[in-house]
């Protein structure tokens, strides 16, 4: 099924199921999964209809967050209009404006102050009728093999001799550890710039929340203040961690843990995520034709590298991006340049 008979389905059901007559319809944003979104515009407002094919995407977690972060006081948006069998909803619409685009040096302290905030919503979110699943040791395993497999292998062509790869090993059972050692919340999982609304009236707005999970505290954090797509000093960074450890102390999440372990939770957990989102930026390129996100692989490995300096324990990792990742790396993106 192509995408323009996906399109005429659902300029069909907004005609037929959701009420709409007069509209116009244009494409708002395409995300890192088979979603696609459109901003349907009437004379009395503009709504968001997601086309999620049935047969790639669940639809189901997404209606079900959505109703339990609303009812948390959290600013997502509402479901107007549901037809999961063919896979599209009706949303209201949050604007067209990101923190992305939107965060400079002089507001950004205000918007992760608003982030934060509304992170704190999240993770002390829970709901008897809705069952967050646990971000277990095989997914986050899972995750950190999609580096050694679409970055370093697909990606990178590098072929890991056995000493490489029991050092990722040695590495990922690390991270795991660092994982769930840590308090478990509700986690958002995707929680950074591209999906933070400027939203006036409560700020921020949150999108793409269905793939929420039961997991590690420092997840969502390490998610907004090391984002793959935007970067601020170290001690920057730094400060408003230990803000966070105050606020989540206050608010119940954490009890007696002390800055210095919050921090170190804090940086193995951005390991972890950076090299599970440097490995999708590859597969998004290599497997789904996007290749937009392959400017962001630097910055995410500048990351790694970073916090593998600060921790003896991560030397293999540190050793492989030394000797083998890294240069590969600059040759790739000199090639690409030329």
């Amino acid at each position: 099924m192509t995408n323009d008979t996906r399109l005429t389905q659902l300029i069909q059901w907004l005609n037929d199921i959701a009420g709409l007559s007069e509209f116009s319809i244009e494409p708002a944003s395409a995300d890192a999964s088979f979603r696609r979104y459109f901003r349907v515009v009437t004379t009395e407002a503009s709504y968001i209809a997601m086309d999620a094919p049935p047969e790639r995407e669940n639809s189901q977690p997404f209606v079900e967050i959505s109703s339990v972060f609303t009812k948390a006081g959290l600013c997502v948006p509402e479901v107007l209009q549901q037809d999961l069998q063919q896979g599209f909803l009706l949303l209201t619409d949050l604007g067209k404006v990101d923190y992305l685009s939107a965060l400079n040096k002089d507001n950004v302290d205000r918007l992760y102050g608003d982030a934060l905030s509304a992170l704190v919503v999240i993770q002390t979110c829970t709901d008897k009728h809705y069952h967050f699943p646990s971000y277990s040791e095989s997914l986050l395993n899972s995750e950190i093999q999609l580096f050694r497999e679409w970055l370093l292998e697909k990606h990178l062509g590098l072929v890991l001799m056995p000493e490489d790869n029991d050092g990722v090993d040695r590495v990922a059972h690390l991270l795991i550890e660092n994982a769930i050692q840590q308090p478990q919340v509700t986690v958002h999982r995707d929680y950074h710039s591209r999906n933070l609304m400027m939203f006036s009236a409560h700020n921020p707005g949150i999108l793409d929340f269905q793939d929420a999970v039961r997991g590690p505290v420092t997840y969502d954090l390490v998610s907004l203040l090391r984002d793959c797509y935007i970067q601020w000093p170290r001690e920057q960074i730094e400060s408003w961690v230990k803000g966070y450890h105050d606020l989540a102390v206050q608010s119940g999440i954490l009890r007696d843990e002390n800055e210095g372990q919050f921090l170190r939770w804090f940086d193995l957990m951005g390991v972890q995520r950076h090299l599970k989102a440097a490995g999708i930026f590859a597969r998004l390129n290599h497997r789904d034709g996007k290749p937009g996100y392959l400017k962001d692989i630097p910055r995410t490995l500048g990351y790694i590298e970073d916090v593998c300096l600060r921790y003896p324990e991560l030397a293999p990792l540190q050793m492989l991006f030394k000797e083998k990742v890294m240069p590969v790396m600059k040759e790739s993106m000199h090639g690409n340049e030329s």
